[in-house]
């Protein structure tokens, strides 16, 4: 079975590595208790979309960025492709009105 609160915490443990922040200095600077936060690296907790966005903040990364992460492992995980984030040209030149009126490709 898949875990999402294991995925986001591995996620936010591989950023906090890549950024060469230890656990204190990102959790005194989201204002999040040391162990609440290695508990949600560990995937043990869940952490609240509050908590989410002060660690982002914390590592200068947007949340967008970590969501489009753990989305892009579960679809690993499930045996999907990883959907590309670059709209292709030949959906680029449509009618946005065509895929949903409220939205523009442009």
């Amino acid at each position: 079975m898949i875990l999402v609160r294991q995925e986001i915490g591995d996620v936010l443990r591989d950023l906090r590595l890549q950024k060469g922040r230890t656990l204190r200095q990102v959790a005194s600077r989201a204002s999040v208790a040391l162990g609440y936060l290695s508990e949600v690296e560990r995937g043990q907790k869940e952490a609240s979309s509050e908590i989410l966005a002060s660690v982002a903040e914390a590592l200068d990364v947007p949340i967008s960025s970590i969501m489009r992460e753990v989305g892009d492992r579960i679809s690993v995980l499930e045996g999907l492709p990883v959907l590309s984030d670059v709209v292709p040209d030949d959906i680029a030149g449509l009618d946005g009105d065509l895929i949903a009126p409220e939205l523009s490709l442009r």
